[in-house]
């Protein structure tokens, strides 16, 4: 079980992991591929790392979404909504699934499409200067003659609940305007990443390792090109708990959520979970790419002029399986139902208020709480007058954290974790 103090002295260690890599960077001890020297200059100033130089304030660049989804599986509209070349699940779409989420339910995040590679051809390139030797390749039965780990987790994009910045805080964030429904959990099994660098030969003194995407490269609306996708993890999280994950839910890795192997890393924003991997560096210096520096940090008036530091977990949020806007019979009993999760612990407590907030109840939780994993829940409502009103459900941590009435405004968007007020009439 983590603790507060296991949460809050990791937090302390990935800010000085940060600021470490920004000043080795100062130093000409880091390498930042497709990041402007700018860029890293706000980063600095952000850190808190004196340069004598000045800062460039401007807005990050903000992506163009292709017309066409580029997204294999079926989309049917009582499941998704799709955005771009995204597809959200349709919440009250999961009531009835299990625990897990089926594939045939699992949301969708890509920059660009689904690209469908050979799984017989695959293979995983291990490479960089944090390695003792000269690096190894993997093929997917090398994979799979390592040691196997089936984990449970959730996958959620760092912008899911986006849209309420705009619809209950009154002021609209930039990017996909997602609703709760950019989230899925499912079994991965697959090879510890651990293993795989410990084969390569990782050295003692590795800092990053960074996975890199073999989808196509991402241009931006102004016509950047900022490559592969591609975001570092400190080596520390490398040699933890991610996986290279082959299979999900017992089947194998579909298309669009990174066949033939991708990685999973629990608790963290998707963003670091790569789909379609297809190399990953392994660097004694630190690295940065556009993915934690322009993007995925928090930017805003709370915020340094540089951004926060680079978004790692999830924060804790929480949805009913229901319509927007649903009618529900008077004089009825009514089992509603929803699901809770959180990057920092478990989720330890649900409370749910059928009267706008005015009054809160417990809960029944329908799963053993777990790190990196979300919970189902159920509460029972006999509503007797008429009319407009909003559920509402807060979830509490292990580690102490409730969900806030309301959430610090960024101007990208992420980590909306505030009580989502879903509008219901009774009729």
């Amino acid at each position: 079980m983590t603790t507060t103090d296991d949460a809050h002295d990791t937090a302390h260690d990935e800010a000085a992991h940060d600021r470490r890599r920004l000043r080795q960077w100062l130093a000409g001890r880091a390498r930042a591929d497709g990041v402007d020297r700018r860029d890293l200059l706000k980063l600095l100033a952000a850190a808190g790392i004196a340069t004598g130089l000045p800062t460039a304030l401007s807005t990050p660049a903000r992506a163009a979404a292709p017309a066409a989804p580029g997204i294999v599986k079926p989309l049917p509209a009582e499941r998704f909504t799709v955005r771009g070349t995204n597809a959200e699940t349709n919440f009250a779409s999961l009531a009835g699934t299990g625990h897990s989420t089926p594939v045939s339910h699992f949301f969708v995040r890509n920059h660009t499409t689904t690209p469908q590679l050979d799984p017989m051809s695959w293979e995983l390139q291990v490479w960089g200067n944090g390695l003792a030797g000269p690096g190894r390749t993997f093929t997917l039965a090398d994979l799979k003659r390592l040691p196997a780990v089936t984990r449970s987790s959730f996958i959620e994009c760092a912008g899911n609940g986006r849209a309420f910045y705009g619809s209950q805080q009154g002021r609209g964030a930039e990017g996909t305007a997602w609703t709760l429904g950019a989230i899925g959990s499912a079994r991965w099994r697959g090879a510890r990443l651990a293993d795989v660098l410990r084969l390569a030969g990782i050295r003692r003194d590795a800092v990053d390792v960074l996975p890199r995407g073999l989808d196509a490269e991402y241009v931006t609306a102004n016509g950047t090109n900022l490559g592969h996708v591609r975001r570092p993890l400190p080596v520390a999280k490398a040699l933890d708990d991610v996986l290279l994950a082959y299979e999900m839910n017992g089947e194998p890795l579909p298309p669009d959520h990174g066949a033939p192997v991708r990685v999973v890393v629990p608790s963290w924003v998707g963003i670091a979970s790569t789909k379609w991997v297809g190399d990953i560096e392994v660097s004694r210096e630190p690295l940065f790419s556009p993915w934690n520096t322009d993007f995925y940090r928090l930017f805003g008036d709370a915020y340094p002029a540089g951004g926060s530091a680079p978004l790692t977990r999830q924060t804790v949020k929480s949805a009913f399986e229901l319509p927007w806007n649903a009618s529900l019979s008077a004089h009825t009993h009514h089992r509603l139902t929803g699901r809770s999760w959180s990057g920092a612990g478990a989720v330890a407590r649900v409370d749910v208020s059928t009267d706008a907030g005015r009054t809160w109840h417990p809960a029944q939780l329908h799963d053993t709480p777990r790190r990196a994993d979300w919970v189902r829940w159920s509460a029972r409502w006999h509503p007797t007058a008429t009319g407009p009103t909003e559920l509402l459900a807060r979830a509490t941590d292990t580690t102490g954290r409730t969900q806030p009435a309301t959430t610090t405004y960024n101007t990208q968007g992420y980590l909306f974790d505030a009580v989502v007020r879903h509008a219901v009439t009774v009729v």
